[in-house]
């Protein structure tokens, strides 16, 4: 098993015990995700300590204020380390208002032109306001006008109408806890229909526990919890799930 997509550093617990018991859970491999300067050094830092553990680095929207030449050149400099395996968390949150949609797109395209030159994956974090498909489409937009060429991963994949969009662009969609909620049918149905070369699993911790842990903060460990949903929505053994998402990571990671 993976654990495509986590914030080590803001998990509760020290990273080598998160790495440890994820490991016993039988995780192979963790992304962890940087947000910004300080936790993208510190995404680093963990790939270079731990040997399941690679890195992501990137500035998410809602940390795109300011956003310039830059910052775009510090992500570029740290992208060159070999531990570092993509760009992001980058993309657009209308939901939030913690940058502004400028900032936010500039961030953006800024961040899908570095992961073009460098071939390295472009992690995707899109969120609309309830009723709103605003970022959503504008994204699909972006990456279609700047990384078609490119290795796209959409991170908690929350745009059920929008699956078959995906798998026709041929773009990676990763599923978390949220997967696992009772008012998630519709996500469930997107799950289902997701073309098997194309599925990844994440965590996202330490938010977005599955079911059994809700309410708690989410850790690597806890990706088999969603892996087992994934699996039975799609009529297939964990075992046969953990095969194809170990080896769909590997494509678009080259882990």
């Amino acid at each position: 098993m993976v654990d495509t997509h986590a914030h080590l550093a803001a998990c509760e617990g020290e990273e080598a015990v998160l790495v440890e018991e994820a490991r016993g859970a039988g995780v192979e491999r963790i992304l962890t995700v940087g947000l910004e300067e300080e936790s993208n050094r510190e995404a680093i830092a963990a790939a270079e300590e731990h040997e399941p553990v690679w890195a992501a680095v990137g500035r998410h929207p809602n940390s795109a204020a300011g956003f310039d030449a830059a910052a775009a050149e510090d992500i570029r400099r740290l992208a060159a380390h070999p531990r570092v395996r993509a760009i992001g968390e980058t993309g657009l949150d209308y939901y939030r208002d913690h940058s502004s949609r400028e900032d936010q797109r500039r961030a953006f395209a800024a961040q899908a032109e570095i992961a073009l030159d460098t071939g390295l994956a472009l992690v995707i974090h899109v969120r609309d306001p309830e009723g709103s498909s605003e970022a959503v489409d504008e994204v699909f937009a972006t990456l279609d006008a700047r990384a078609a060429n490119g290795t796209v991963v959409l991170h908690c994949f929350s745009a059920p109408a929008r699956v078959a969009d995906a798998a026709q662009r041929g773009w990676f969609c990763s599923f978390a806890g949220n997967l696992t909620y009772p008012k998630a049918a519709e996500l469930r149905e997107a799950a289902a229909r997701v073309p098997e070369d194309l599925l990844l699993v994440e965590t996202d911790s330490p938010y977005l526990a599955p079911q059994p842990m809700r309410g708690r903060p989410n850790r690597p460990a806890n990706v088999v919890a969603t892996a087992e949903v994934l699996a039975g929505v799609r009529g297939i053994t964990l075992p046969e799930l953990e095969r194809t998402v170990a080896a769909n990571a590997v494509r678009a990671f080259a882990w």
